[in-house]
């Protein structure tokens, strides 16, 4: 297969806005994790704990997310030099990975998408719990 230099730049617009979407949740997380802060220096509240381990786990996802979204926004770079220097067998290669790791990257988003919705579940069950 030869490998056109349009080819890896068609990641370029998704990879920008998942790196758009990727930040926003972190920067909501981060807003909430310093509520949570204050909330326990206030009155640690065990209930908080649940949510605190939802929130680390969340993080992780994201800081993971936005490292392979950034490696493969990196192998597509590499894939395009590659390209205009014709080793075309590089290219194809390194293209190949940044699909792979742009991938993982999304696969990483549905984990954490399906972690925050467990967060919402924390929250609902400490409402619904008699006090």
């Amino acid at each position: 297969m030869v490998l056109e230099i349009a080819t890896p730049a068609l990641l370029f617009p998704a990879v920008s806005l998942l790196f758009l979407a990727y930040t926003n949740r972190f920067l909501h997380l981060a807003a909430l994790v310093r509520k949570l802060h204050g909330d326990w220096l206030c009155d640690h509240q065990h209930e908080l704990e649940e949510q605190i381990r939802n929130l680390r786990s969340r993080l992780i996802l994201i800081r993971w997310m936005q490292l392979l979204g950034a490696v493969s926004l990196f192998l597509c770079v590499i894939s395009m030099i590659s390209v205009m220097l014709g080793y075309q067998v590089m290219a194809n290669g390194t293209f190949f990975i940044a699909v792979v790791v742009m991938s993982l990257s999304l696969a990483s988003l549905m984990v954490e998408v399906i972690i925050s919705g467990g967060a919402l579940r924390i929250l609902l069950k400490q409402m619904e719990a008699p006090k």
